[in-house]
């Protein structure tokens, strides 16, 4: 018969490894976001209806020649970034906010930084799935998609910091009921004046030249740019977004509250 050495029962208390402890929180983020059924409507049914009626029904005057889904299939891509980016993560950080969740995991070994980059993480990880779910969609549908793969690419990620930033902002500083109006509000209000599903070119002049300078435009432009028209990197579009993703990631770090 052995013995163990009375070290071996020694405790050794301790954070566990950083990637470690990131990876975990975004898989946790993750999980939590499949399994709620509002956001799951909000980021994933809402913009596969609005793909499939409107390109199946002759509702919206897509101003072009060419099939109509080659005109909504990147503009609904760029709603979905928008209903996980900015709006499901503003209601749902909003929430946690206000029930001390955000308070509690501020002070376990996770630092706050690293949080926030899980929750960007499980915004990344669902994008993608909504990415590929509308693609196939949109393919079934007789979309023809063109252009560089790079460039779809670097506006996504362009947009997804762009709109986690103002989401991030919003539901650190705002309760988080009148979070969810407005996060709610502004969802609506830039699915139906943000070059989504009725092309800009529809509204006034005066008007357009507004319109064109949100973050929502300049995602949808650039994508319907390459994926429709085949055109080479959008500069004018990532520099809107870029100047949109410095200017929310920026205040949210200044101007976020954890309690």
């Amino acid at each position: 018969m052995t013995t163990t050495p009375r070290e071996s029962y020694t405790p050794a208390p301790g954070a566990a490894p950083l990637g470690r402890m990131l990876l975990a929180q975004t898989g946790l983020e993750t999980r939590m976001l499949l399994r709620n059924g509002e956001q799951l409507l909000l980021t994933v049914v809402i913009p596969t209806v609005l793909l499939v009626l409107f390109s199946a029904v002759d509702v919206v005057d897509t101003a072009g020649p060419g099939k109509r889904v080659d005109f909504l299939a990147p503009g609904l891509l760029a709603l979905a970034v928008l209903s996980t980016a900015f709006t499901g993560q503003a209601i749902a950080t909003g929430f946690e906010r206000r029930y001390g969740v955000l308070k509690r995991l501020g002070a376990s070994p996770l630092p706050r930084w690293a949080l926030l980059t899980a929750k960007t993480g499980c915004v990344l990880v669902t994008e993608v799935l909504q990415v590929a779910l509308l693609s196939v969609i949109a393919l079934a549908l007789g979309w023809s998609p063109h252009g560089d793969p790079f460039s779809v690419a670097a506006l996504l990620v362009l947009g997804t910091a762009a709109f986690s930033g103002l989401g991030l902002l919003m539901a650190g500083t705002l309760r988080a009921e009148a979070t969810l109006a407005a996060a709610n509000l502004v969802f609506v209000l830039l699915l139906l004046a943000g070059g989504v599903v009725v092309p800009l070119e529809k509204f006034p002049a005066a008007a357009r030249g507004v319109l064109e300078l949100l973050p929502i435009s300049a995602l949808s432009d650039g994508l319907r740019s390459v994926l429709q028209h085949g055109s080479s990197l959008p500069l004018g579009d990532l520099g809107v977004l870029a100047v949109w993703a410095v200017l929310g990631l920026a205040a949210a770090a200044r101007f976020f509250r954890w309690e």
